[in-house]
């Protein structure tokens, strides 16, 4: 049992009594220079200039020499928090009476090169020569994540004898790196978000001891852009926590960390990575300029489309109105504001919709349909002078789909209606107007409702301008009727004066009046009733109609 716990204690605790961990480096108490038994070593500076290299001896090459050389990273110790990385080279070479020693140079960026000379005194290498021996240091101090260049020659230096190699020291990201090296150490962050009072809760453990703690928020990209002053937790403050205030939960909305000393890693999380969706917010329409853009506040890689809002939510993309985004904004030129006109993001499989001009906002124009079954208008009304596209379709048996079978161009004034008489029934039809001359518009269809199928089809279609529909209507209506009833008693008059006179001249007198009356109600060859000029009533325009 003593054993066993001997043996424990042997394998799992380090030199401070601290359990060892699985992942962790090892750790050495001194650093040095060793050599295989009975051969003794000697470790002094060397020159980076150091003399030409001479000529091969016979049965010296590379493959002869050097059987092996490797690198890797030891730790050493002298408490919790204050480790520092130290490269480990071993060689393993066949002795022989030309070699004398060995010469060993390191070289990282932005530093000096460091080379050393581990010799061999002359009684030991005589009695090993033709053997085998190890030779390893420890002594060479490096930095987490440092690329480290290493080259190994013979003393003296033979042409053709040298091994290089490069390597890479562990990165801060190793657990037992960011617990023990001070370079690495940044703390850790835990938190718990209010969404009502739209505030962090962030408590930091394992910090660098004896130095205060910064914590703040930040937008993270290439770097973390601070959104503000930093707080500070002392050192002498025995709860280390802090309340942070954010406005919105970005996806890049970051907790960043790092201790009170010079050049000091720092730590980032993210409590909001997840939420996408409020990256689509901020959509902007210049009304005047007519164009549509968005910016990301944080970087994303998406594809951003306008759209056409349809029955049961589903947004169709326009024709050649996508763009791919990473970063920066995005701007859509030539765009007709108006309600069913979306903005789609699509990340991966992922897609979002957001309609700026929902709700009325900016609308530029609206179409309306109107009237009895048989006798339809389509009314249209502009806030800019602008011409549309108006165009018949007959259903498909397809879901939505719509055969355009022609299409007429009207020109609309700013504020001014215009109406288009549909004077027979369309079986089975619909209309749809767009505006022309912008670059991206929604195509708006009104469908009719179901007619008698064995009427006659024929598309007829009349249009007028009007301020107000009803002041053409009733006043019209109005007048039609004084006309009539006026007919009618001068009908009746005119029969009784008959029965009384019975004469031919006064016959004739009447007669003449009549015509005048008829000539009044006649009929325009399409089936409409014209009224003349003379017997209009109020400021009513002309109604003309268009036959197809």
């Amino acid at each position: 049992m003593i054993l066993w716990v001997a043996l424990l204690s042997h394998c799992c605790l380090g030199p401070n009594g601290a359990v060892a961990e699985s992942t962790g480096l090892e750790r050495i108490d001194t650093c040095g220079t060793s050599c295989s038994q009975g051969l003794h070593c000697k470790t002094k500076p060397d020159y980076v200039f150091r003399p030409p290299c001479q000529n091969i001896t016979e049965g010296l090459n590379m493959s002869s020499v050097f059987h092996d050389i490797s690198l890797s990273t030891v730790m050493r110790c002298e408490g919790r928090q204050k480790c520092s990385l130290r490269l480990r080279i071993k060689t393993l070479l066949q002795l022989t009476e030309s070699i004398h020693g060995l010469s060993v140079c390191t070289v990282t960026a932005g530093m000096i090169v460091n080379c050393q000379i581990f010799s061999f005194t002359r009684s030991s290498r005589g009695r090993m020569s033709g053997l085998q021996v190890e030779v390893e240091n420890d002594c060479t101090e490096v930095s987490p994540s440092q690329q480290v260049q290493v080259i190994v020659k013979t003393v003296p230096s033979y042409c053709g004898i040298s091994w290089f190699g490069t390597y890479e020291t562990p990165k801060c990201m190793m657990e037992d790196l960011r617990r023990h090296v001070p370079d690495c150490i940044t703390g850790r962050l835990s938190y718990d978000v209010n969404p009502e009072r739209k505030e962090l809760s962030v408590s930091v453990s394992d910090m660098l001891e004896d130095h205060s703690y910064h914590l703040r928020l930040c937008y993270k990209g290439f770097i973390c852009f601070g959104t503000g002053a930093s707080t500070l937790i002392k050192k002498e403050e025995p709860v280390k926590a802090a309340t942070l205030l954010y406005s919105r939960p970005l996806p890049c909305l970051c907790i960043e960390g790092w201790s009170a000393v010079m050049d000091a890693p720092r730590v980032q999380v993210c409590p909001f990575k997840d939420r996408l969706e409020e990256l689509w917010f901020g959509v902007v329409f210049d009304p005047l300029e007519e164009t549509l853009s968005w910016e990301s506040l944080c970087p994303v890689t998406a594809v951003v489309a306008l759209c056409q809002e349809r029955e049961g939510g589903v947004c169709e993309d326009l024709p050649h109105a996508s763009q791919n985004v990473s970063r920066g904004k995005i701007t859509f030129t030539e765009v007709d504001p108006h309600p069913q006109l979306c903005m789609k993001f699509t990340v991966g499989s992922q897609s979002w919709t957001r309609c700026p001009f929902a709700g009325r906002r900016f609308q530029a124009w609206e179409v309306a349909v109107t009237g009895q079954q048989g006798h339809k208008e389509l009314k249209i009304t502009s806030q800019m002078t602008a011409t549309f596209s108006v165009g018949l379709c007959v259903k498909s048996p397809g879901p939505g789909v719509c055969q355009l079978t022609k299409t007429h161009p009207v020109h609309v004034e700013k504020k001014k209606a215009v109406v288009l008489n549909l004077a027979e029934e369309l079986c089975n039809s619909c209309v749809q107007v767009k505006r022309l001359g912008v670059k991206y518009a929604a195509t708006v269809t009104h469908c009719l409702e179901q007619c008698n199928q064995s009427s006659p089809h024929r598309h007829v279609i009349g249009s007028r301008t009007s301020l107000d529909l009803t002041w053409v209507v009733v006043p019209a209506g109005v007048c039609l009727s004084g006309i009539i009833i006026t007919a009618l008693v001068l009908h009746v008059l005119l029969t009784v004066h008959q029965r009384n006179q019975k004469r031919y001249r006064n016959q004739k007198q009447i007669d003449h009046a009549f015509d005048s009356v008829a000539t009044a109600l006649k009929t325009h060859p399409h089936g409409g009733i014209l009224i003349p000029d003379s017997l209009q009533c109020g400021n009513t325009e002309k109604a003309n109609l268009i036959s197809q």
